[in-house]
């Protein structure tokens, strides 16, 4: 599996952001072999809903992260064209556990020249479906989304164990 890049501070993938959730992405196949975003996380007390439970807030992000990421599939640290979302639609199953290494997954279901739809899931560590999720995405270049330079926000792909601090 290739990991893809996190960044310094942003609230998902944020390498730096002690409030963040600091998740881990990479790049797979689902099980008819095309492409998928792979997530793997931890809720942890800051990110409580109900007590014990992950806040649904913060699994939409991850589901519209992972989502999203799904553009970006093979292109390492030089990404050209990200994706903005459009609408993001969310199901809510099973309670979703803080503490537990959980993942998720997505992919992209349709695209065309300017727009992508994409589907992923979180899995509870039995395997089973907590949240899903229906998107669609804008083809977007970073310079139309905003004018920071990656490199300086600290996008490039950390190894697992430098992943916090």
């Amino acid at each position: 599996m290739n990991k893809q890049p996190n960044s310094h501070f942003c609230f998902i993938c944020g390498v730096k952001n002690v409030a963040g959730v600091q998740v881990r992405f990479y790049e797979t196949h689902a099980d008819d072999g095309s492409p998928e975003i792979l997530a793997r996380f931890s809720g942890q007390p800051i990110h409580q809903g109900y007590p014990g439970r992950m806040h649904g807030g913060v699994l939409t992000g991850i589901l519209d992260e992972t989502l999203g990421r799904a553009i970006n599939y093979g292109a390492g640290e030089q990404v050209e064209t990200w994706g903005v979302t459009a609408n993001l639609d969310m199901r809510f199953l099973l309670p979703v556990p803080l503490d537990a290494e959980l993942t998720a997954r997505g992919r992209i279901t349709k695209e065309n020249r300017r727009l992508f739809e994409g589907s992923g899931e979180v899995y509870l560590p039995d395997g089973r479906v907590a949240v899903a999720a229906m998107g669609k995405f804008l083809k977007m270049p970073l310079d139309a989304i905003s004018d920071a330079d990656p490199t300086a926000l600290g996008w490039r792909i950390y190894p697992d164990q430098e992943r916090s601090g």
